[in-house]
């Protein structure tokens, strides 16, 4: 079986918004209708019959958390990972995401690298993983909300005794400001798991 994503012609980590939006064009294209009477009806038929297919087949793979079981393109468990983190399992989805096989780290990954150095307090780390995540897929709106939601809120409330830490570095305790400034950068994060920061804290 043909990539699906290629015969809806999106890229691999498309939202669910961009998806739909490609199925209706192209349905919307080789729609039956559209060929009455006409010599290419069989062709349209055949090619409608196709991009069923493969909406279908992504949007079962996106619910059972893989991208491709069948080895034509890399597999992927980010809809689980997703879900790991919006119940707070934060170890676990950190664990999933590194084992994921470095040809398949895309936009997706470096997004939800970023999300997971956020739970664990390490803004600087997670703008770092937005930037890449943007520059992968600069018209993934999730991606660039993220980015530039906690670059704002990071640089509204760095201090120079260190407002936002790194996983790299090494500090005693936390000031009032990274208590307030992780709250803030983890709750620009929080949509993409499904939940509200606010009231979950």
């Amino acid at each position: 079986m043909a990539n699906p994503y290629d015969t809806l012609n999106i890229n691999r980590n498309a939202t669910e918004e961009e998806i739909k939006k490609a199925y209706r064009e192209l349905a919307k294209k080789y729609h039956p209708d559209n060929f009455k009477d006409n010599p290419l009806a069989d062709l349209a038929n055949d090619k409608m019959k196709e991009i069923n297919e493969a909406y279908d087949e992504i949007q079962k793979e996106r619910m059972s958390g893989s991208y491709g079981g069948n080895g034509n393109y890399f597999d992927s468990d980010f809809p689980r990972i997703r879900e790991l983190i919006q119940n707070k399992r934060v170890s676990e989805a950190e664990v999933l995401l590194d084992s994921v096989n470095p040809n398949g780290r895309g936009a997706e990954w470096y997004y939800l690298k970023g999300v997971i150095m956020v739970e664990n307090g390490w803004f600087f780390d997670a703008q770092k993983n937005f930037e890449k995540a943007c520059k992968l897929d600069p018209q993934n709106r999730e991606y660039s909300e993220a980015f530039h939601s906690i670059k704002n809120k990071s640089n509204s409330f760095y201090s120079q005794n260190g407002g936002y830490k790194t996983s790299g570095k090494s500090g005693s305790g936390c000031s009032g400001c990274d208590v307030c400034t992780g709250l803030l950068c983890a709750d620009c994060c929080c949509e993409c798991c499904g939940g509200d920061l606010i009231s979950c804290c």
